[in-house]
């Protein structure tokens, strides 16, 4: 099962809906180019909802954590929304999860990007 991947805009947030597996490989590349492409358009508000992520391994993990520092060093804020059980568990395994800002709700999230 490849990942898909589609944006939507909420209140001058970028949310990225996320489907399928993070794995080594396309899963990684598509999460990678479409964050770029939305800092190089100038959308620097970016929320990545993975809760139809059904898998992720090491490799989707370091592209997280890659999508969130190249989102900060261009000035925007990147946060995740909607984690199941088993990606939380591997963001807590890692001692990731208290580097990303994690949100249940999407109205919250939205509402917690800096205006």
């Amino acid at each position: 099962m490849s990942m898909k991947s589609s944006t939507r805009q909420v209140d001058g947030v970028t949310i990225v809906d996320l489907s399928g597996r993070i794995t080594l490989g396309e899963g990684s590349i598509v999460l990678r180019e479409t964050v770029r492409d939305l800092l190089s358009k100038g959308q620097k508000k970016i929320l990545l909802n993975l809760g139809d992520v059904n898998y992720i391994d090491s490799s989707g993990i370091g592209e997280l954590v890659s999508a969130f520092t190249t989102s900060k060093n261009q000035g925007g804020e990147l946060k995740l929304l909607n984690l199941t059980k088993k990606v939380h568990d591997l963001l807590q395994i890692t001692k990731l999860y208290t580097v990303f800002d994690v949100k249940d709700e999407e109205v919250e999230a939205v509402k917690s990007f800096s205006k």
